[in-house]
């Protein structure tokens, strides 16, 4: 302890007894310190102020890439919204795939944005319309609805138009039944009238319809056809025809001749059975599947129907690939029954792994990450 003490007091003398030259180079060399020190410190701050500067552009460059996006959909959404109806491509100039919205509301399902999406990348050079009777043809109307309007239209071939059924129906055998009914009176109005609207619309424009419950898995190259959905019944839920064809006529005709809309399908899948055996002159339907009758293909079940109605539940159960395969591989589309399947669609998300999100995924991938994928 001396010792460390007497070093002290020798280092104070020293500091404070030597001439003047020797305090002046501690402070010389106190000041070089100090000098090194602030270089450092330089360079650290020009480090800090590039690394500011790289994030600045970062940020800068990612708020332009959301900005340009927003910026393209709103004036596609403008364009839009200035468009009047004469404006606007309708299927009597180009046949091409429909889609119907009977109700009055324009709030698609995903099942439905699935559906048209899903046609629209299997038939990428056909234009698809997508006919809403809720839908006023001015897109300015649903400032709540820009998610639904930016998802259906990010598509090229999507056409998105307001579906006048009092126009729809002049002009038509329809006309008589539409004047006459109260669809406050009716059991099944949305559907009964969704039946009247896809042979109408088949009539005067030609084309093809499908129900927004069918998911495409295969490009449509064919017309004039219809679907068995099971054993002696076809099905209305995917029909091609040319314009004017005289089976549509036919079908509208006893559409009004013989409506029974309290009956579930009488004015659907059994119209369509009713007419088809009086065009092929036959009792039974089976015998024309896979053939054509007076120019009409009958086509399989498997085509639009692999699953049945009351099988429904299978969309919501785990498939292996090669059942997948097996199951589907002369598939054109799959009806979901969306009657009998909606309340079991909300459960159908990002990882439960079954059959209805693998065709989400798979064929309509905007809508799987819009309306299923977690956010």
């Amino acid at each position: 302890m001396e010792l460390l003490c007497h070093n002290l007091k020798e280092n104070q003398h020293r500091l404070g007894g030597h001439p003047f030259s020797e305090r002046l180079n501690l402070r010389e060399t106190s000041s070089h310190l100090w000098r090194d020190s602030e270089a450092v410190t330089e360079e650290e701050s020009e480090t800090m102020k590039n690394q500011k500067r790289l994030y600045q552009v970062t940020l800068l460059l990612f708020a332009g890439v959301i900005l340009y996006r927003q910026l393209k959909f709103i004036i596609c959404f403008q364009q839009l919204k200035n468009k009047s109806d004469a404006d606007y491509l309708s299927p009597n100039t180009t046949p091409g795939l429909m889609f119907l919205d009977s109700t009055s509301k324009v709030e698609p399902s995903a099942l439905a944005f699935c559906s048209v999406e899903s046609a629209a990348r299997a038939n990428p050079e056909k234009p698809i319309y997508y006919f809403m009777t809720g839908f006023s043809g001015n897109l300015s109307d649903y400032p709540d609805q820009s998610l639904t309007f930016q998802t259906l239209l990010s598509m090229k071939n999507i056409i998105l138009l307001p579906l006048n059924l009092r126009t729809l129906f002049e002009n038509t055998p329809l006309n008589v039944w539409y004047q006459k009914v109260d669809p406050n009176l009716e059991q099944y109005w949305i559907h009964v009238l969704s039946d009247a609207c896809r042979i109408a619309l088949l009539w005067k424009y030609g084309g093809i319809y499908l129900d927004t419950d069918i998911i495409s898995l295969k490009p449509l190259t064919f017309t004039n056809f219809i679907c068995a959905q099971q054993e002696n019944l076809a099905n209305g839920a995917a029909l091609g025809f040319s314009q004017y064809h005289s089976f549509t006529q036919d079908c509208m005709i006893d559409y009004v001749n013989n409506y029974q809309g309290e009956i579930w399908g009488h004015q659907g899948p059994l119209l369509m059975s009713r007419v088809l055996r009086h065009w092929c002159n036959t009792d039974d339907l089976d015998e024309l599947v896979g053939v054509k009758c007076n120019g009409i293909s009958y086509l399989p079940e498997n085509y639009f129907y692999p699953i049945r109605y009351n099988e429904w539940e299978k969309y919501f159960e785990h498939w292996t690939m090669e059942d997948i395969r097996d199951t589907f591989s002369n598939t054109y589309g799959v009806h979901i029954w969306n009657f009998l399947s909606s309340g079991n669609q909300d459960k159908m998300n990002e990882g439960s792994d079954v059959l209805l999100e693998y065709f989400f995924r798979k064929y309509c991938p905007r809508t799987y990450k819009t309306f299923c994928t977690k956010q």
